[in-house]
């Protein structure tokens, strides 16, 4: 199974909670009172993605942390990557962590998983914070199909 990690699922919840009002500040507390995510977790993943400029560190007495960037400007693939690194399926792909496969000398696909790697981030990046907060955005609801309608007024 193919699962992303707690964190990233943690990040894109705070994110979407900043993004709903862009450019408030808001300390960690408060994003972890209405997350319901624990406070050090709130606060390490606002670390991270200040360090990757997905969120703006405001210091001083009124400080705390804000999303200055529109919902539609942030992609999932952001997120992710900001938090678990360059996205990468096996150890073998193009940009990955640096592990070796053991049996990769040998291995007839070696390298090859690259265009799997490739559609995965390409799909990641095709959806947004904004879609996420908004799914009808991601999955338009379709007009039913003109003979379903007929149906359903004749039974009526």
């Amino acid at each position: 199974m193919l699962k992303l990690n707690k964190m990233t699922d943690y990040a894109v919840v705070v994110l979407g909670q900043m993004a709903r009002d862009p450019g408030r500040v808001r300390t960690a507390a408060v994003l972890s009172e209405t997350t319901a995510i624990p406070l050090p977790t709130v606060s390490k993943l606002l670390k991270i993605l200040a360090g990757v400029g997905l969120v703006t560190s405001h210091r001083g007495a009124n400080g705390g942390y804000s999303v200055d960037r529109a919902a539609e400007q942030v992609t999932v693939a952001d997120i992710v990557q900001a938090i678990d690194g360059p996205i990468a399926l096996t150890a073998c792909v193009d940009d990955s962590d640096g592990q070796q496969c053991e049996v990769s000398n040998s291995c007839p696909i070696s390298g090859n998983w690259n265009r799997v790697n490739l559609a995965v981030r390409r799909a990641l990046e095709d959806v947004t914070l904004a879609d996420l907060l908004d799914p009808t955005e991601m999955f338009p609801l379709q007009p039913a199909p003109a003979s379903a309608r007929q149906s359903v007024t004749a039974d009526s």
